[in-house]
């Protein structure tokens, strides 16, 4: 009984986490100041292709995992899931979120956004379900290259920022404030919402898309990148 407790909690933080995330973003694309890397290229592609962000996203995320194979990265429940829900609970929150206007309800917003992301982000890594694909491709190249998490993290995030803002998607103060932001609030929440160990398989993850924490396989833990 208390293994069956403990897989639920799990299940309820990986699908909590993963469709806050997506609900985290939506808030940001309403606030319209500047979203992080990964969404401007989504919405860039959005602009581009008339398809729904948060479909582009599942797109980019299952093109992403493709990319594990040569590197021999193996996808876990989160990993699938995250492909999947963190695009459809965006498009759903966008569905019922009307455009707002005036910087005095646009502010709140991006601040909630982002809160909501750092929530989202506790729960979703301390689920232990495997990385989202994006950040799977870090980790895998941190890997294959011996290169720092630091150094890899930012040369992708700047090639993906530079795409989706040479197609038009969203960079602004927002994209700043969920820069400096996103740390401290994914460590605050990791701790808050940490669940006991019980074996190998519940190594920690890194997170569904903003690749702030890394995981820490031999302690079990997740950690800001090095």
């Amino acid at each position: 009984m208390e293994g069956q407790s403990r897989t639920a909690r799990r299940l309820l933080h990986l699908y909590a986490g993963l469709a806050l995330y997506g609900a985290s973003a939506a808030l940001q694309v309403r606030a319209a100041l500047g979203l992080d890397p990964w969404d401007v290229l989504h919405q860039g592609i959005s602009r581009h292709t008339g398809v729904s962000i948060g479909l582009v996203s599942v797109a980019v995320g299952a093109l992403v995992l493709l990319l594990w194979w040569p590197m021999r990265q193996r996808p876990g429940l989160g990993t699938v899931s995250n492909v999947f829900v963190v695009g459809l609970s965006m498009d759903a929150t966008l569905a019922l979120l009307p455009q707002p206007h005036g910087l005095g309800v646009r502010i709140p917003l991006l601040v909630a956004g982002v809160l909501l992301n750092g929530v989202a982000t506790g729960l979703y890594i301390t689920a232990r379900y495997g990385p989202g694909p994006r950040d799977g491709l870090m980790t895998g190249l941190h890997r294959r290259t011996g290169r720092s998490i630091r150094l890899v993290r930012t040369a992708i995030e700047v090639a993906v920022l530079a795409v989706g803002f040479a197609l038009g998607g969203s960079v602004g103060v927002g994209t700043v404030v969920y820069a400096v932001s996103i740390g401290p609030l994914a460590q605050f929440f990791l701790r808050l919402f940490e669940l006991p160990r019980s074996g190998p398989e519940d190594d920690s993850v890194v997170v569904a898309r903003g690749g702030q924490p890394v995981a820490d396989s031999a302690e079990g833990r997740a950690i800001l990148p090095e």
